[in-house]
């Protein structure tokens, strides 16, 4: 019997349509490089950072990891005179397959969050795929956790008040940096925000198949993607947690985590056994499968209900973690 996508929100599908000629869910290798080079690139660089004046933008060059080239940091932080006390930091992990984005992709949902919480945003740039494969991704993200937990104060925020989040890559990168924090003891964080989170390189859940060919990520962009991070390791049993969360053993002794995810996406089914896995273990996690959804589509069609009702799930996890 063949896999039946489940049905599109409505509202999503139509406002998607404009975009059909643009968009393919699935890529291959060679495409990487035009990929990078796309529209998207440009938008990102006409990103207003500063929020109508909310922020203070700033690009910091930090040490990377031992051995490796320096990294970037895009620190935005609110420009209200009367927050003079520490404030929460939410750092940032980008998207992109692990192949694409820099740290001005996708920042524009932690500033609508920090813009309502009084927070500081740290996106942080890591090196990408094929030219770098794992571990350069994990231990860019990694260092620069690092340097804002140590630099907080001196960028305004709070060490003790550090909440990770990503999307997609980004929250699959999260995911790994919050087991590998767990392993290394620290630097704390709070909580970690995974949105539609690329977690198992073995591309082989009844969602990957269900959904391929559709949306705008499918399994064929996900093999492409794994691949150029793993090489032949992709799909072995030799691949490391922090490449490939859902391949961790055990997910005890995390941070709260919320995680959401579309109905209609590749990646549901892993989101939903990653949150099954942490509930099991023994830890917090908030699940939200957003019916008719697909991936990303909270970024894509913002002004949707679903997206309106997404974002506002998040940031009300968000206000209630830092509340504790």
């Amino acid at each position: 019997m063949p896999l039946v996508p489940p049905p599109l929100d409505p509202e999503l599908t139509a406002a998607l349509e404009p975009f059909g000629d643009l968009i393919s869910p699935g890529f291959g290798p060679e495409e990487i490089g035009t990929a990078r080079q796309g529209a998207g690139t440009e938008l990102l660089d006409l990103l207003d950072l500063t929020m109508d004046g909310a922020f203070e933008a700033e690009d910091r060059t930090v040490p990377g990891p031992d051995g490796a080239p320096d990294i970037s940091l895009l620190i935005c932080r609110p420009t209200d005179p009367e927050r003079s006390a520490a404030l929460p930091v939410i750092y940032h992990v980008h998207g992109g397959g692990m192949v694409l984005g820099n740290n001005r992709a996708g920042v524009d949902a932690p500033l609508a969050w920090a813009r309502e919480l009084g927070a500081v945003v740290v996106s942080v740039e890591y090196r990408l795929a094929p030219e770098h494969p794992h571990p350069a991704q994990i231990d860019d993200v990694h260092a620069g956790l690092v340097w804002t937990a140590a630099h907080a104060e001196e960028i305004g925020g709070d060490p003790d008040r550090i909440v990770l989040a990503g999307a997609s890559a980004g929250g699959g990168l999260v995911a790994a940096l919050a087991l590998l924090l767990r392993d290394r003891q620290g630097p704390p964080v709070l909580g970690q925000l995974l949105m539609c989170p690329m977690l198992d390189d073995r591309n082989d859940t009844v969602s990957s198949h269900q959904m391929a060919g559709t949306g705008v990520w499918d399994r064929t962009a996900n093999e492409t993607a794994w691949t150029a991070l793993l090489g032949e390791r992709r799909g072995t049993p030799d691949v490391s947690p922090y490449a490939a969360p859902a391949r961790a053993a055990d997910l005890s002794g995390l941070p709260p985590a919320f995680l959401d995810v579309g109905s209609a996406e590749t990646f549901r089914d892993e989101a939903v056994a990653y949150a099954s896995r942490i509930w099991q273990c023994g830890g917090s996690a908030e699940l939200h499968v957003w019916p008719g959804g697909f991936h990303g589509f909270a970024s894509f069609t913002p002004q949707a209900a679903l997206s309106r009702a997404a974002r506002a799930a998040q940031l009300d996890w968000l206000r209630r973690l830092l509340a504790r």
